[in-house]
């Protein structure tokens, strides 16, 4: 594949190079970074659209700031692929979410120019203020010393209420901080919210140009003192009476909106800024998503997440697959139910696209809700829906539900309030890696009075799921299912309400029971074919349920085996715990009963292919038959 001719950026290897450039060549060091993340991403997959959006703020901060001892923290950090071509990773982007690669994010134990990991939304406020605080105190975090934090964060992130925590928090402490509102009008879907029409009205109700034509090029447009230089600025937008009041109103100067691609803007006015800020400051920059790469800029999506694809035309080579995606059938399932009961609403925080809502949206738009990055409030969002009659369903990835837990126990568990959970990304999720893995759900969930906690084995079953789920009024219940196309199985037109608390039968055998929890039923089967082989013949059975068991299939898999394994894509503390429970209640153990839970190790695994991840896990067909020869003898 042919590469982009960079020769100013063949001459960057660390942030300190940037610092031999004019203005001039540093506009030209980001038209080549520009080019350099098309072609990574093209061969590699990735985030792709929020880190064009960035590229000319990547190169200005690092020109200007003192990194690694001015920490630069990236919200989120899917955006961070040029600022690791600029920090001496550039040799290693085409390793980018593999195995043995570089992490989609930022990592601290990748590099120093890394201070803060994310992966998850609207903590980079939180984590700057936590460093400013702690150089003032006189802290040393690492050898590179203490100087300013930096915060870049989307006005998706912004709208969560952790960061209005930090910023409130920010303002009264006073400390020199610097957060930069990357303003590109979208998060991975459309922004939803007042914030958003907010920051949508500072540039839109005004001649932006004008301000940037006054800018250009000026140290002039921050005059001192800062709040002066804030109000001219805003000023300069004619009809905008309330620009930046909110956040002057949190204790912040607010300065902008500025031009974020434009680096005769940017550099004088981070310049200014590192020269003179005495306390927090706000840079409010406005972006486009996808900047400066046509196919990303036209997408739905801006190009948020891609596979691998051709750079001249923007087309990712098509999955061959005949088996449709788990997050497809419970769409697909959830539209039917949603046709015959007007009861039946969903609500996700931020990914309608990820979690199949979007085509629930497209038929029924008055009972979709996308409620923005905003799980705490998603939760209770469907508490009181619940309590009001209707039937939400809160769709989610199980690494975003651990933000709502609070408001899951407290707010729909206690009162009891037939809330649907619908956990999409349940178990390894692949190259997003350990900040994405669906491992805690089950643990967390399954220790709640009245509870419902279901996984599915297969695609059908994610269909009776769904169905059961309808059906089920007498308090919370939660359904699981991972990334990825389902096994291919036939398919039922519709959805069979299951018994709640039973599971099924799936082949008699003896000696050893395997009892599986969720979808590594089929790793199951094949370990299981070449045991036969073996003239070993495990009993399978398919739990269904991890709360309430089904406590006489348990029991019975006990009494007549020598041996019973359960396994799950979860952690320790989540379906083999309850069953060994269960059995230490009944006094099973006094018998004799070899009992062995496989669960996912008490390690985060890096990223690579799910396969790989649950080779890693000990998880897969042939570890699963080991275990059957181990219990077996």
């Amino acid at each position: 594949m042919n590469r982009p001719v960079t020769p100013l950026l063949d001459q960057v290897e660390f942030p300190h190079d940037l610092k031999t450039f004019s203005d001039a060549e540093l506009s030209q060091v980001a038209d080549e970074l520009r080019q350099e993340v098309v072609s990574v991403v093209s061969e590699t997959g990735g985030h792709l659209g929020a880190g064009l959006g960035v590229v000319e703020l990547t190169v200005a901060l690092h020109a200007v700031f003192d990194t690694p001892r001015d920490k630069l923290i990236w919200d989120v950090s899917h955006q961070c692929y040029p600022h690791k071509i600029l920090t001496g990773r550039r040799d290693r982007m085409r390793s980018l979410r593999q195995k043995d690669g570089l992490s989609g994010f930022t990592k601290r134990s990748e590099s120093p120019y890394d201070p803060f990991g994310a992966a998850h939304s609207s903590t980079s406020i939180s984590a700057a203020l936590g460093f400013s605080v702690a150089r003032d105190l006189g802290g040393s975090c690492d050898d590179t010393g203490a100087g300013d934090a930096i915060a870049v964060i989307g006005d998706g992130s912004i709208s969560a209420g952790m960061a209005f925590e930090a910023l409130n928090n920010a303002g009264h402490l006073g400390k020199r901080l610097i957060v930069i509102l990357n303003d590109n009008d979208m998060s991975i879907a459309p922004p939803t919210g007042a914030m958003s029409s907010y920051l949508t009205r500072l540039y839109s109700e005004g001649p932006f140009q004008e301000l940037k034509a006054a800018a250009k090029g000026a140290v002039s447009f921050l005059p001192p003192p800062f709040r002066e230089g804030a109000k001219r600025a805003k000023e300069a937008l004619k009809g905008m009476a309330m620009g930046g009041t909110l956040f002057e109103e949190l204790g912040f100067s607010y300065i902008g909106p500025v031009d974020g691609h434009d680096m005769d803007q940017l550099l004088p006015l981070l310049r200014t800024v590192r020269e003179r800020a005495t306390g927090p400051v706000l840079i409010h920059a406005i972006t486009k998503k996808g900047k400066g790469y046509a196919p990303a800029e036209h997408a739905a999506d801006r190009g948020h997440a891609r596979g691998k694809f051709d750079v001249l035309t923007g087309k990712q080579a098509k999955k061959q697959s005949n088996a449709p995606s788990y997050t497809r059938v419970f769409a697909d399932a959830l539209l039917q139910h949603a046709a015959e009961d007007s009861r039946v609403c969903a609500v996700t925080a931020a990914m309608p696209d990820g979690t199949g809502l979007d085509l629930f949206a497209e038929r029924y738009p008055s009972r979709c809700f996308d409620v923005g990055i905003a799980e705490q409030h998603g939760v209770t969002f469907c508490a009181g829906l619940a309590a009001g009659g209707m039937k939400p369903f809160c769709a989610m990835y199980s690494t975003f539900l651990q933000r709502g837990y609070d408001q899951v126990v407290h707010d729909v568990a206690i009162q009891r309030l037939p809330v649907r959970f619908a956990i999409d990304r349940a178990g390894l999720v692949g190259a997003d890696g350990a900040t994405h893995a669906g491992s805690f759900d089950v643990a967390f969930l399954a220790n709640l009075p009245g509870m419902v906690v279901m996984a599915a084995a297969d695609e059908a079953e994610l269909k009776h799921m769904v169905a059961t789920a309808v059906a089920h009024d007498e308090g919370p219940i939660a359904f699981r299912y991972p990334r990825g196309e389902g096994t291919g199985v036939d398919m039922p037109d519709r959805g069979e309400v299951l018994t709640i608390g039973k599971g099924r039968m799936i082949r008699e055998g003896q000696g050893v029971a395997i009892l599986s929890f969720g979808t590594r039923l089929s790793e199951v089967e094949k370990a299981c074919e070449m045991l036969v082989a073996e003239g070993i013949a495990p009993t399978i059975a398919d739990a269904r349920f991890a709360k309430p068991l089904d406590r006489d299939m348990i029991l019975k898999l006990a009494a007549d085996h020598d041996a019973l394994i359960t396994i799950e894509e979860g952690a320790v503390g989540g379906f083999g715990s309850h069953v060994a429970q269960l059995l230490s209640d009944e006094g099973v153990f006094d018998y004799g009963l070899k009992f062995r839970s496989m669960v996912l190790p008490d390690i985060f695994i890096d990223q690579a292919s799910p396969e790989h991840m649950y080779e890693v896990a000990a998880m897969n067909a042939d570890q699963i038959a080991d275990k059957v020869r181990e219990v077996a003898g």
